[in-house]
């Protein structure tokens, strides 16, 4: 009784915060519901319109999977590129790790995706940098074709989640494996090849699930940058921001609870298949199978 006395607030917001929401999501995916009026059964009928009637979903998804494919690897290769930096043993390391976490706390707010698109506007500091060198410039955040690149870049800025669980990675690596491919003569390209990215794998599997999470739920800067409508021509309409749309725009709240549900089977079954992928590519150096 102890125990639960103890867990008491936990189970509270558990079953209150997630299991009593999720359980209304699921049953107003089922119904027609406009916020305005009481919530009518259809039964699947929203997830029927989901796959056969509605090209906006299809944009989204395409939207935001090629977000996912540009984003996800260019933030852990920077991550991982930093961390490395930061464990060669440098002074202050604890003032670079905190400067570097920054723009992870601050990267999802609307006052950064403000600042975000004036800097990439017609006027604003990018273009100013590439007059220095001749070239002209364009409203980069107009542009439906260059739009994207943008919100991706804010997205590798905001590395510094990723960035210390690497370097956590990195500091649990015996160093008298390295010392040992010294004396055998190895370089350090060979040393990062076989040493560094073999034992750093159980690592970048965690980072990449929690990446492709996070940038499915991309919301705030495609909200800011894209006017709130996914514009210019719908190249910023991510799927958070159609179920929004759906939601809270156009009052279709029983089909935008059924379109948080696909997103969920989506991430499900991409955590799934990397999960279910990691015995070929992911590295344990204890030797203990995986469960």
């Amino acid at each position: 009784m102890a125990a639960y006395a103890f867990m008491l607030p936990w189970l509270v917001g558990f079953f209150g915060l997630a299991v009593g929401p999720m359980a209304a999501s699921l049953y107003l995916s089922l119904t027609d519901y406009s916020l305005l009026a009481p919530p009518h059964f259809i039964g699947v009928a929203n997830y029927v319109r989901i796959f056969t009637q509605d090209p906006s979903f299809y944009q989204s998804l395409r939207v935001t999977t090629l977000y996912v494919l540009l984003s996800v690897p260019c933030r852990l290769l920077f991550a991982l590129a930093v961390a490395m930096a930061l464990d060669q043993g440098i002074r202050a390391v604890g003032l670079y790790r905190t400067i570097y976490y920054i723009p992870s706390l601050m990267g999802g707010s609307v006052a950064v995706a403000l600042v975000w698109k004036k800097v990439f506007g017609y006027d604003g500091v990018f273009n100013h940098f590439l007059s220095l060198f001749g070239w002209q410039g364009m409203d980069w955040v107009a542009n439906p074709k260059t739009v994207l690149y943008t919100i991706v870049g804010l997205s590798v800025w905001q590395f510094g989640s990723a960035m210390l669980i690497f370097l956590a990675g990195l500091k649990q690596i015996p160093a008298e494996l390295y010392e040992a491919a010294s004396v055998d003569g190895a370089s350090r390209v060979r040393r990062f090849v076989s040493i560094t990215l073999p034992l750093l794998t159980p690592t970048i599997l965690f980072n990449l699930v929690m990446g492709i999470i996070s940038s499915f739920q991309n919301f705030t800067s495609g909200y800011i940058i894209g006017d709130g409508r996914g514009g210019p021509l719908q190249s910023t309409l991510f799927y958070t921001l159609n179920l929004y749309l759906q939601g809270f725009s156009y009052f279709h709240m029983g089909y935008a609870a059924a379109l948080a549900w696909v997103m969920l089977i989506i991430l499900a079954l991409l955590t799934w298949l990397l999960f279910a992928t990691q015995r070929y590519w992911v590295f344990y150096f204890d030797g203990q199978e995986k469960g």
